[in-house]
């Protein structure tokens, strides 16, 4: 109990090292998922509307990097990205622009498969019409993406929770140094290790918070999705 007061006495204090700790956190997460979300939402309609040879290996291969060990993108991302690394020169390892990088490896697959689920029945609704109309490609992947915008937001909500979890990539590439690169997770991590339990408790308490949020806005999303494609029916 003694730690439990300790840790939201950090949290309720604002304490300098938490707070930088948290904003870099979610610098990185939003950050990642933005990028991800970027590609990744275009990309899952257009396999889903777009009929071409190779598709369906591509969705496979989508679906199979959802489950892709985070310590693998991390040793990716690090060789790729070390000095003796096709990238090196550009000296990106062991900053946040690192992490960002691995977290968007991983959670781009997430977001892709999910934008692809929540698309292609929609696409079974307006196939007819888009051939009578003879609808333009990039103009049937913006229909079909504004009117799943619900399950889209949900999807980017799940890949952000999948970032701001990370640990493995994120301590491969980022190397969990301090006031640079260390974020909540890998701080947990560390100060656990060195028996610190007030500051990796209150770290832990945020992490709890943030996820039940954004776990509460996705339900959210999800019941008004429900109810636009119940007004729409």
């Amino acid at each position: 109990m003694e730690i439990f007061t300790t840790a939201i006495g950090l949290i309720l204090s604002g304490d300098k090292d938490l707070m930088t700790i948290i904003a870099l956190s979610l610098r990185v997460s939003l950050s990642a998922t933005l990028i991800a979300a970027l590609f990744a939402i275009p990309a899952g309609a257009a396999l889903a509307i777009l009929q071409f040879p190779g598709r369906r290996l591509l969705l496979v291969i989508s679906s199979a990097f959802m489950a892709l060990p985070p310590v693998v993108v991390g040793l990716a991302v690090y060789l790729l990205l070390s000095r003796s690394g096709p990238l090196g020169d550009l000296g990106l390892l062991f900053t946040p622009t690192a992490m960002i990088i691995a977290q968007t490896i991983l959670i781009f697959p997430i977001i892709l498969s999910l934008t692809h689920q929540a698309v292609q029945p929609l696409n079974r609704e307006y196939i007819s019409l888009f051939n009578a109309l003879d609808t333009p490609r990039s103009l049937r992947i913006r229909t079909i993406i504004w009117d799943a915008r619900f399950a889209v937001s949900v999807a980017i909500l799940a890949g952000f929770g999948r970032a701001l979890a990370e640990v493995g990539a994120v301590i491969i590439v980022g190397g969990n140094i301090n006031g640079l690169t260390r974020v909540m997770t890998t701080t947990i991590a560390l100060e656990t290790s060195k028996g610190n339990l007030q500051l990796a408790l209150a770290l832990g308490i945020v992490l709890l918070v943030i996820a039940f949020s954004v776990n509460l806005l996705t339900h959210t999303i999800a019941r008004m999705g429900e109810k636009y494609q119940m007004v729409r029916q």
